[in-house]
């Protein structure tokens, strides 16, 4: 097994939130007008509602690629996968 794979194998389990709830998610981001900390935490009470943790820094970075242009809900999933933290 490689080093990736091992990597994959430590990672918990990310549940698949609704297209609804992700989009949602971006359009809060998107419509707030807040800054990085603020969105941050945005996305912080977002996981945390549905039992998972994030640090403060990758909050922020998931935050700022949430509101690209153009961002679909495949790739917010995504992104909540990298940053979540099971409680």
């Amino acid at each position: 097994m490689s080093e990736a794979e091992n990597k994959n194998d430590d990672r918990t389990y990310v549940e698949q939130f609704t297209p609804t709830d992700l989009m949602t998610l971006r359009n809060e981001l998107l419509q707030s007008g807040v800054d990085s900390f603020q969105a941050a935490e945005i996305v912080a009470n977002f996981l945390s509602g549905r039992g998972y943790g994030v640090s403060n820094h990758e909050a922020r970075t998931a935050a700022s690629r949430i509101e690209v242009p153009g961002c679909t809900a495949e790739h917010i999933q995504a992104e909540l996968e990298r940053v979540a933290l099971a409680m």
